[in-house]
């Protein structure tokens, strides 16, 4: 069997490849491991069980809480909230786990149950690997260890959880939104009431878009994989900005007033100031990733702060912060992590602090982004190669060397292998798109000719 977890949990298309048998049987497996672990020690364990509308969702939900209580674990059921809300609320509450049903931005088909250790915080690859070990052995005929009568699991809804992760959202704000036009595009996702609530509650005069989920339509043409609503819904009510998450709302996006882009790295470069001139920015450092523009790292060094890159995903991101004790950081995507007050990225928690900046300092959202010059950024993907040459071939080495004495220090090169396909993606940036289409094309012509 190939690996389940990838790195944000087990997804796949709803039913087909990810089934409510599956579903069941993860929820049960990540029980007997948690316990094996010791996590539940001395005490009846508790898990946080949240939801995107997505349909399929439905029934996962109902197979993950059956296969829960029926390991011994109590359930609270949160209903449809953010992923980060589901970190938060299993925190706040002290529970054993946290379990949340999303496949983020994907496609409505797919779906994914992503498991939270204590606090809110995603599960170490090892216990992903046993909880993956223990279900597959159960799957093929090991017989578990079943409670009975009151050794069973209860269910309950909480409802609450909705009120306390808008306070938790309001309280975390330096200033209220008073006086602030925003439109919210909510990607018909997870966010849908609570983002408009929180931005409504601190002061915000709140248009919506995408806010009608039907099951079936998340991420469909909208939310921050699809931008161009959101540019028409600023423009036309005359907005001072407009944010968009993904269907889970663990993303934010931005378009400015004159219906501007702004990206997660020039976010990124916003809230670094903020938290710096408020003393918060711990060892002057911000994290991002090897995908980070160089307008991005160029911006920080000017400002006197340390960019630390990492693997792409946010969980590489997360990681070092954790390790290294810093406050801040996030992708290009729109994943960005304040780790005083989210243990993931919160799409909602980035929005309102990107507001209340505007707010504070009276700027607007295009002249706080113009701290960081976004460079030309070309992706190209080279199917049908021996990706796993990549970094120890001589000929390509070579071409990559004379690529970069090209670019100089206006530019940079990233080949990377995909993760889950026989390709190699080259990245070029340059100083304008021409040259770094120009340079991207002839790479990606050596990886065909070097790994072909």
């Amino acid at each position: 069997m190939g690996r389940l977890f990838g790195t944000d949990g087990v997804r796949g298309i709803a039913n087909a490849d990810l089934t409510a048998e599956m579903a069941l049987g993860l929820s049960v497996a990540a029980a007997h491991v948690l316990a094996e672990a010791g996590s539940f020690a001395g005490h009846r364990p508790v898990a946080v069980v949240g939801r995107d509308p997505r349909a399929s969702g439905e029934f996962l939900e109902a197979a993950v809480v059956a296969g829960l209580a029926s390991a011994g674990v109590d359930v609270l059921r949160v209903g449809v909230l953010p992923t980060p809300a589901v970190a938060y609320l299993t925190g706040a509450l002290g529970a054993d786990l946290g379990v949340m049903l999303s496949a983020s931005h994907n496609a409505m088909p797919d779906n994914g149950v992503k498991f939270l250790a204590r606090g809110g915080h995603k599960l170490d690859d090892d216990l992903e690997e046993r909880i993956e070990t223990m279900y597959e052995e159960h799957r093929t005929g090991a017989p578990w260890v079943r409670p009975t009568g009151a050794g069973v699991g209860r269910v309950r809804d909480y409802d609450e959880g909705f009120d306390q992760y808008v306070a938790h959202l309001i309280g975390v704000l330096p200033n209220r939104l008073d006086g602030l036009k925003v439109v919210l595009d909510e990607a018909h996702g997870a966010a849908s009431r609570v983002s408009p609530e929180a931005f409504s509650r601190a002061g915000a005069e709140v248009v919506t878009i995408g806010a009608r989920p039907d099951g079936l339509n998340i991420n469909d043409g909208c939310g921050s994989t699809h931008l161009e609503p959101l540019k028409a819904a600023v423009l036309e009510h005359g907005a001072h900005f407009g944010i968009a998450h993904d269907g889970d709302a663990d993303r934010c996006l931005a378009v400015d007033g004159n219906g501007e882009e702004v990206d997660g790295d020039q976010i990124l470069s916003i809230l670094a100031l903020a938290l710096r001139e408020h003393g918060r920015l711990r060892h002057d450092t911000v994290v991002g990733t090897v995908m980070s523009n160089l307008g991005f790292k160029l911006a920080m060094e000017r400002e006197g702060i340390t960019l630390v890159q990492t693997a792409v995903g946010d969980r590489y991101v997360l990681e070092s912060m954790k390790e290294h004790g810093f406050a801040l950081g996030g992708e290009q995507s729109g994943h960005v992590i304040v780790l005083d007050h989210a243990t993931t990225g919160d799409g909602t928690l980035t929005g309102l602090l990107l507001a209340a900046r505007v707010v504070e300092t009276g700027r607007s959202l295009a002249d706080l982004a113009s701290a960081m010059q976004r460079l030309p950024q070309v992706l190209v993907n080279v199917p049908d190669v021996d990706k796993s040459r990549v970094a120890t071939s001589p000929d390509l080495a070579a071409a990559v060397a004379e690529a970069e004495a090209e670019l100089g220090d206006t530019g940079r090169v990233l080949l990377r292998s995909s993760g889950t396909e026989p390709l190699v993606r080259v990245m070029v940036e340059a100083a304008d798109i021409d040259h770094a289409r120009a340079v991207a094309g002839r790479l990606a012509d050596a990886v065909k000719s070097a790994l072909g």
